[in-house]
């Protein structure tokens, strides 16, 4: 296990942005802001999912699982930060591990789901009239169960190879959570044979998913090029055009941080786009996929406002 040979620091320093104290302040008020939409935003799109028999789909039942993925993973950053940014800026030990093997898994189980819900987009585009004969109950628990599995297997390797280094009495984390790499490179031995294997698993989790994405809707434009009708054109349009907004946020900033050289690596740069992937992207998908979407809208106001369509 990963161990501190000074025993007498049992926490980690969350660094944060400690050193613009000004900022800090302005950056806790964002990040509330921006966790609250997240919290209200993802909630009602789950509530109105399992209210509005309407919203009972493939499509809709991924994006409940994306909804509560988004809670739960900005839920685990984002109140610590906080406590961070107006208390103390410690973190126990075991808090940390918890934090970054939990915030690994989410992340990497949301890196599966989006490419998940581009292949739900390209079989309802492409295959209409089967789409609910090939996308049925049974496919759509198989294809959820694949990603929270692949995103905590992801976790537990990369994880367990971190937790075996030993830190060496480092306990100083220039980030504001615990994210993996940074703990691993408070490491007093060698880490490239690590940083190797964890290379590898993160390649793995974002390219699979991305080349899943990209040639689905390749296939989906060439069916929609070929559509005779330009209503049906819009439409198809209309159902990707959420997804695709969703997927170059979250993964514009994730393989930029996660994939680019190690020698090309800024500590600010990491802290902005972190911000991005773990407080902004959340807080987003909520008014992408209603502010599009006529049948989210008809149904928020049918389930919170009682309005009889």
């Amino acid at each position: 296990m990963m161990k501190i040979n000074d025993s007498s620091r049992d926490y980690f320093i969350l660094v944060g942005f400690s050193k613009y104290p000004r900022a800090e302040f302005i950056l806790s008020l964002f990040a509330s802001g921006f966790y609250a939409m997240t919290l209200l935003g993802n909630a009602v799109i789950i509530l109105v999912s399992i209210l509005d028999s309407r919203l009972h789909t493939p499509m809709y039942f991924f994006l409940c699982n994306l909804s509560f993925l988004d809670i739960c993973f900005t839920t685990c950053i984002v109140p610590q930060m906080l406590a961070n940014m107006w208390g103390s800026n410690k973190i126990s030990f075991v808090g940390c591990m918890v934090q970054f093997s939990v915030a690994l898994a989410l992340g990497s189980t949301e890196c599966v789901l989006l490419a998940v819900m581009a292949v739900d987009r390209y079989v309802a585009v492409c295959w209409p009239l089967r789409y609910t004969t090939i996308m049925h109950q049974q496919v759509c628990h198989i294809f959820a169960a694949i990603s929270w599995l692949a995103g905590f297997a992801n976790s537990l390797f990369q994880s367990s190879l971190a937790m075996l280094l030993p830190l060496c009495g480092h306990h100083r984390v220039d980030h504001f959570f615990c994210e993996i790499l940074i703990i691993v490179k408070l490491s007093c031995v060698d880490t490239h044979p690590t940083e190797s294997k964890m290379l590898v698993a993160r390649m793995i989790i974002l390219i699979i998913p991305v080349s899943i994405i990209l040639t689905s809707y390749a296939l989906i434009a060439r069916a929609v090029v070929r559509m005779k009708s330009a209503e049906g054109r819009k439409k198809a349009f209309g159902t990707c055009a959420s997804h695709l907004v969703v997927v170059s946020l979250f993964y514009g900033t994730a393989m930029f941080m996660y994939l680019q050289p190690k020698n090309n690596y800024s500590q600010h740069q990491g802290k902005a786009l972190a911000l991005v992937y773990t407080i902004v992207a959340p807080s987003m998908n909520p008014l992408v996929y209603t502010l599009r979407n006529k049948d989210v809208k008809r149904a928020i106001r049918k389930v919170v406002w009682k309005d009889s369509l």
